[in-house]
């Protein structure tokens, strides 16, 4: 089959930081399924992963974890699916990726496409999708309310909110709960993408947080979501954080956090990993597929949209390595996908 590995970790400007090439096709056991893949989606996961994760000599790595495709092959204790059900999901962080034509995935952590997205519009979704579901309401305890009127006990500031998970985030807590939603961008396009996506207000990170929000009337808010560079705003956080807030955050900070900072105000601190469940095979693994259904419902209710950025094209490597260098240039909005392999 075909796909796009590596073998070394390399800079995404070296000529095999990706390559195209060959491998097996894998067989379906257990509670796995084996799916043709359609389309995909790249992730910051996937530079990441490419830069630490070093493959056995000899051997490739294949990336990605998001992915569209059709059951076709399953497991002897596959219940959930059958040969020919069309499905999307975001993958195990310890299992090869999808960045190739056949892919095995634990049914646990599946759910079925939404029926009123093509292919490319549903590859877009399930990680970030699953990221924002799991902080919202897994982490921060925040309740879904579907459509209640805004009230002002809740205000949640999401930094980085024209990112990949920021784009569902303020589709989920604009829609499902009752939260007042105040997201950062910093330039036009992007927070004009933000606006549309529903965020009640729109403020810029390249400012202090605590005067922006102060121009539109908000002291403290009571939840703060940190998507990226949360090193860089950390101070700023503790400054607008309400007494008793939470504060949330699914990056690798590159310094070191002053969490003494949020003593005071005995905030309480969440990580998000959406690899969790998968990784340690925890007991409520199989939430993740109940999680991906209910979206598949809300986006063909029409309650979510898709967060579909940019198409590259066809699935390979130099495609890829131009949506590897995008992302580590931190110049995306929305979701990049790449649909199909060359004939």
């Amino acid at each position: 089959m075909k796909a796009v590995g590596y073998q070394q970790s390399l800079e995404i400007t070296q000529s095999d930081a990706l390559q195209d090439i060959d491998l097996p096709v894998p067989q379906a056991r257990g509670h796995d399924l084996l799916v043709k893949i359609a389309a995909i989606s790249v992730n910051p996961v996937d530079t990441k992963v490419r830069m630490r994760a070093q493959p056995e000599e000899g051997n490739y790595k294949v990336l990605g974890w998001d992915a569209v495709g059709e059951v076709i092959e399953t497991g002897d204790k596959v219940s959930a699916y059958k040969k020919g059900d069309i499905v999307w999901y975001a993958g195990d962080l310890t299992r090869q990726g999808t960045n190739a034509e056949y892919h095995l995935v634990d049914e646990r952590i599946v759910g079925r496409k939404p029926a009123s997205l093509s292919n490319a519009q549903a590859a877009a979704a399930p990680l970030t999708a699953i990221t924002a579901w799991e902080m919202l309401f897994d982490r921060l305890g925040i309740q879904k309310t579907y459509g209640a009127t805004k009230n002002n006990k809740e205000q949640i500031l999401i930094i980085g909110a024209a990112g990949g998970v920021g784009s569902i985030l303020v589709q989920l807590a604009t829609q499902l709960t009752e939260a007042t939603v105040i997201a950062t961008a910093s330039r036009p396009e992007s927070q004009k993408w933000v606006t549309e996506l529903g965020a009640d207000y729109v403020i810029d990170h390249r400012k202090p947080l605590s005067s922006e929000l102060k121009n539109i009337g908000i002291d403290y808010v009571s939840h703060v979501i940190s998507l990226n560079a949360t090193e860089q705003h950390f101070s700023e956080i503790a400054q607008v954080i309400a007494p008793q807030g939470k504060f949330a955050l699914i990056d690798d900070p590159s310094e070191p956090l002053d969490i003494l900072q949020l003593k005071s105000k005995s905030v309480s601190i969440h990580w998000e990993f959406m690899y969790t469940r998968s990784m340690y095979q925890t007991e409520d693994m199989a939430r993740q597929r109940d999680l991906l259904n209910e979206i598949s419902e809300l986006v063909d209710a029409g309650t979510l949209k898709t967060t579909l950025g940019e198409h590259y094209g066809v699935i390979n490597a130099t495609n890829l390595k131009r949506a590897h260098q995008d992302l580590e240039a931190g110049r995306t909005i929305g979701k990049i996908v790449l649909e199909g392999f060359d004939a």
